[in-house]
C-alpha cells in the first residue's frame, strides 16, 4: 500500500483535476441478494444465539465472495472511491446482534476486501467507514429523563478508534465519517481518528434528515461545519435521508461554508410506501449534473437504493464538468 503521504497527494491530483465519482449503496446490492439468516450466519455463526440476518458487515467475514463482487461492480461502473462494507462495524452497533467482539475483524476484513478489489483497477481509492452507529450522544431515548444516554462519549470514541486502527491496518486510503445525524457522535469518530490514525485523509459527511434543513441533534450545515472544522477534513458534504431534489439548497450551504473539498451522495430519491427507492439513474444523474454545473460539487455519487447503474451514469454526466474551485481558508 502507498503511503498516507502519496495517497494524499494521488486523492488532490484527482480532485483538482475533474469531479471525482464515489460508489453506489452497499446495503441495496446485498439485500438484492435475497439472504436468509443462514446466509448471513456462514458456517461460522451456524450456532450463534442471535439473529444476523440484515447485520450487512457480518458478510465481511461469512459471505465475503459477495461482498468483493459488490465493490467490483461499483469500481466497473467507474467509481474512483469504494467504501468499505463496516457502515455498523462498532462495538456499540454489533451488541445488538452479540458481535461487539469482532468488531476489529469486521473493519480489518472489510478493508481488506476493499483493498483487493480496487487494486486490480488503476488509481482507485479506498474509503474506510465509520458511521453514526445506534446510538445518539446528544439526546436521551428515555423521554422521563432527559440527562439519560445509552453510551458515553468516551465509550463511543474508543469504539471508533478500534474501527479506525482495523480499517487502516487493512490498507484503506481514506477514513469517512459518514451519515452524520447526532454531530456529538460525529465528534467522537473525529477524536477517535484524530488519535490512531491523524495522517489518514479524512472524509465527512452529514446528514440532513428533513426539510427543515437540520441533523437529528439540531444543526444546520453552517452549525455543523462550525462544529468540525477543527478536524481539517479533506473533503466534507451531505449524504442519505434525502433525494438530490431536496438536498440542493443543503449542498449548496456547504458548498459555500467549507473551504475544502465538497461531496454529495444522495439516496434514489425519497423512500416510497414500502421503504424501497424508485428513483432511477437519468433522475439521480440529471440532478446531481445541475449541482455539478451549480459550481457546487467536487465528487458526486449515491447512497440508499443507488447501484452501479446509478454509478455510471453519474459518471457519465460528470464528464464534461469542471469541478468547483476550492477556496483558500
Amino acid at each position: 500500500m502507498a503511503t498516507s503521504t502519496s495517497v494524499r497527494e494521488r486523492l488532490e491530483r484527482l480532485f483538482q483535476s475533474r469531479i471525482v465519482i464515489l460508489d453506489g449503496s452497499m446495503g441495496v446490492m446485498l439485500q438484492h441478494k435475497g439472504l436468509s439468516d443462514e446466509d448471513f450466519r456462514g458456517h461460522r455463526f451456524r450456532d450463534h444465539p442471535k439473529p444476523l440476518r440484515n447485520n450487512s458487515d457480518v458478510l465481511c467475514l461469512t459471505q465475503p465472495e459477495l461482498v468483493t463482487q459488490v465493490h467490483r461492480e461499483y469500481l466497473e461502473a467507474g467509481a474512483d472511491i469504494v467504501t468499505t462494507n463496516t457502515f455498523t462495524a462498532t462495538r456499540v452497533s454489533q451488541a445488538d446482534f452479540g458481535l461487539e467482539d469482532l468488531a476489529y475483524e469486521m473493519n480489518l476484513e472489510g478493508a481488506r476486501l476493499a483493498r483487493k478489489a480496487a487494486d486490480a483497477f488503476e488509481n482507485r481509492f479506498v474509503a474506510g467507514s465509520l458511521g453514526p452507529t445506534n446510538v445518539t450522544l446528544s439526546l436521551s431515548p428515555r423521554v422521563e429523563d432527559a440527562s439519560y444516554r445509552d453510551v458515553t462519549f468516551d465509550q463511543l470514541r474508543d469504539g471508533y478508534a478500534e474501527a479506525a486502527r482495523a480499517l487502516v491496518e487493512g490498507g484503506v486510503d481514506i477514513l469517512l465519517i459518514e451519515t452524520v445525524f447526532d454531530t456529538l457522535n460525529g465528534k467522537a469518530a473525529i477524536a477517535a481518528v484524530k488519535e490512531v490514525a491523524p495522517d489518514v485523509p479524512l472524509f465527512l459527511s452529514v446528514t440532513i434528515v428533513d426539510r427543515s434543513g437540520r441533523n437529528l441533534s439540531g444543526q444546520t450545515v453552517e452549525a455543523f461545519w462550525t462544529s468540525v472544522e477543527h478536524a481539517q477534513p479533506f473533503a466534507a458534504g451531505i449524504n442519505c435521508s434525502l433525494g438530490a431534489t431536496e438536498m440542493r439548497p443543503y449542498i449548496e450551504a456547504m458548498s459555500r461554508v467549507a473551504p475544502v473539498y465538497v461531496t454529495c451522495y444522495p439516496n434514489a430519491g425519497l423512500p416510497n410506501a414500502f421503504g424501497g427507492y424508485d428513483e432511477q439513474p437519468p433522475t439521480t444523474s440529471g440532478l446531481l449534473k445541475e449541482f455539478a454545473e451549480a459550481g457546487f460539487l467536487n465528487a458526486a455519487g449515491g447512497c440508499c437504493g443507488t447501484g452501479p447503474e446509478h454509478i455510471k451514469q453519474i459518471r457519465q454526466a460528470m464528464e464534461q464538468v469542471a469541478p468547483r474551485q476550492v477556496s483558500a481558508a
